[in-house]
């Protein structure tokens, strides 16, 4: 009988792997990006206050960015994995963008040290 090539077993979760470490990066990134922000612009209580609600943030970001890597690598990353890499890394940017302009720059709390309440560092080539 004729068997034909043998294929290496199939992982049942696909890119889980890059999902956790760019999810990671992700999480860190963005929760640094906004601490800063809140630090530059004078947001919160004070910087103890800031750190455990950040703290906070970070397993729900990870976990948000983790998912649609995983997702991605299993459905597309199957038949055009460079699609898929650079789908998932448009989409880990507009998401860290996102947070970081969403949760870093309210507009409800207006302070001198940041007119518009964009931190003074921020790029102004980037929409705030």
């Amino acid at each position: 009988m004729g068997a034909g090539p043998s294929r290496p077993p199939s992982r049942p979760v696909r890119g889980a792997g890059s999902g956790v470490l760019l999810g990671g990066l992700t999480a860190v990134g963005s929760v640094a990006a906004i601490g800063q922000a809140w630090a530059a612009c004078d947001v919160g209580i004070n910087t103890a206050a800031n750190s455990m609600t950040l703290l906070f943030l970070v397993p729900l970001i990870w976990i948000a960015t983790s998912v649609p890597w995983v997702i991605l690598h299993s459905t597309l990353g199957r038949r055009h994995p460079h699609t898929a890499l650079v789908t998932g890394l448009v989409c880990t940017l507009w998401f860290a963008w996102f947070l970081v302009t969403w949760l870093g720059m309210p507009d409800s709390y207006p302070d001198p040290f940041c007119p518009g309440n964009v931190p003074p560092w921020w790029p102004s080539y980037l929409p705030a």
